[in-house]
C-alpha cells in the first residue's frame, strides 16, 4: 500500500506525538494572530468562538494526511481546499496565495522547531522530508509560488516573517480569546510555550521575552514522559473538556 508519507519518515514521528503537536499549534496560534490575513479566520466566526475546537479540527486534517494511504490523504487535502473555496465564495474574494503559503510555512517551521525542542536536532535530510510533505500538500491545493527546495523555503520564510505579520486589533482580540477559553494559568503556559518555539520576528511583535520559563523544565518533562505520566501534564495544559482529543494525539489515526 502506498502512503502519502513514508512509514519511516520523521514526519510521522513528529506528528505521532501529542506533546510535539501541541507545541506546533502553540507556535502557529501566536503567528496566526499576527497574520495580515487573520481577518479571514474571523470571517466565519469559528476561530474566536472556539479556538481550541478549531485547533483540534486542524490537527485532525493534518494527521489524516500524514498517516493515511495516498488516495485517502489526497481526499483530505481536497476537502480542505473545498472548505476554503466555500469561504471564499461566501465572502466574494480570494484568500491571497501568500496567506496559503504562510500556513504551509508555519507547519514546516513549527514541526521542525517543536520536535527539536522536545526531542533532538533534525539533520538536513529530515528537514527536507518535512518540507517535501507540506510542499506536496500545497501543490495539491493549487497554491502558487511555492518554493521548490528546503533552501529556497528558508529564504522565503524569512521574507514572509518580515512582510506578512503585524500586531493588530485582531491580534489583541485573539489572544483575549485564548485567555478566555484556557483560563489564566493555562494561558500563561501557552505564552511560555509560544515563547519557546516562535521565531525572533514573532517574539518581537508580541513583546515576548527572549527565553521561556519552560526551557529549564523541558528535561523534567522528558523524564515524566519516560515514566509514562506525560498524559497528566497534557491534561494540565488543556481543559478537561478535551480529554478525549488529548489522548487521541498520541495514537495513530484509524
Amino acid at each position: 500500500m502506498e502512503y502519502f508519507v513514508d512509514k519511516h519518515s520523521v514526519v510521522r514521528e513528529i506528528w505521532g506525538k501529542g506533546d510535539t503537536i501541541l507545541f506546533i499549534f502553540a507556535g502557529a496560534s501566536a503567528e496566526f494572530a499576527l497574520s495580515k490575513a487573520v481577518d479571514w479566520l474571523y470571517f466565519t466566526g469559528r476561530l474566536p468562538a472556539d479556538p481550541l475546537g478549531r485547533l483540534f479540527s486542524t490537527v485532525s486534517y493534518a494527521r489524516a494526511i500524514v498517516f493515511s494511504e495516498k488516495q485517502s490523504a489526497l481526499r483530505a487535502i481536497d476537502a480542505m481546499a473545498a472548505i476554503h473555496a466555500s469561504v471564499e465564495a461566501k465572502r466574494g474574494a480570494n484568500i491571497p496565495d501568500w496567506a496559503y503559503r504562510d500556513v504551509l510555512f508555519m507547519l514546516i517551521d513549527y514541526s521542525i522547531r517543536s520536535f527539536e525542542v522536545l526531542e533532538r536536532e533534525l539533520n538536513r535530510t529530515e528537514k527536507q522530508e518535512v518540507f517535501d510533505v507540506f510542499y506536496r500538500v500545497g501543490t495539491r491545493m493549487g497554491v502558487r509560488g511555492l518554493p521548490e527546495s528546503f533552501e529556497e523555503w528558508e529564504k522565503m520564510r524569512q521574507g514572509h516573517l518580515h512582510q506578512n505579520l503585524k500586531y493588530s486589533t485582531y491580534t489583541k482580540d485573539l489572544f483575549s480569546q485564548y485567555r478566555k477559553h484556557l483560563g489564566v494559568i493555562r494561558y500563561k503556559l501557552l505564552l511560555e510555550a509560544q515563547t519557546l518555539v516562535v521565531p525572533q520576528q514573532v517574539r518581537e511583535l508580541l513583546n515576548f521575552r527572549r527565553t521561556s520559563l519552560l526551557y529549564p523544565l523541558i528535561g523534567l518533562y522528558k523524564l515524566g514522559r519516560s515514566m509514562k505520566v506525560d498524559w497528566l501534564l497534557k491534561a494540565l495544559i488543556l481543559p478537561s473538556g478535551y480529554k478525549k482529543e488529548i489522548k487521541a494525539l498520541d495514537n495513530e489515526p484509524a
